[in-house]
């Protein structure tokens, strides 16, 4: 079955770097367009960013570009964020997504598009 877990959260000071990974299986990930997701506390799911299924391409929400770097390796079946200048408001529980369909390429799906989710990591920015 299919299966997405993320790792890689924990708390850090303003202005720190966390890298999040999202090991997928039960699928051919290198064949998925894939998301990453966060939710705040008390707030709705925010699009963070998203890649194509071969890395060529991928699109942040404005509120991180210049400091987030989504990654995959095809090869590891798996999905990266590279989080830096991380500030308070980046506090939240992140998920990685898969969108349904196989092959797509194209902007971003709406979130309720995307048919897996993984059980998310929290990433914490206080001082």
């Amino acid at each position: 079955q299919v299966q997405l877990v993320e790792s890689g959260g924990g708390l850090v000071q303003p202005g720190g770097s966390l890298r999040l990974s999202c090991a997928a299986s039960g699928f051919t990930f290198s064949n998925y367009f894939m998301t990453w997701v966060r939710q705040a506390p008390g707030r709705g799911l925010e699009w963070v960013s998203s890649i194509y299924s071969d890395g060529s391409n991928t699109y942040y929400a404005d509120s991180v570009k210049g400091r987030f770097t989504i990654s995959r390796d095809n090869a590891k079946n798996t999905l990266y964020l590279q989080m830096n200048s991380l500030q308070s408001e980046d506090t939240a529980v992140y998920y990685c997504g898969r969108y349904s369909d196989s092959y797509y390429v194209g902007p971003p799906p709406e979130i309720y598009q995307h048919d897996y989710w993984g059980q998310g990591t929290q990433v914490t920015v206080s001082s």
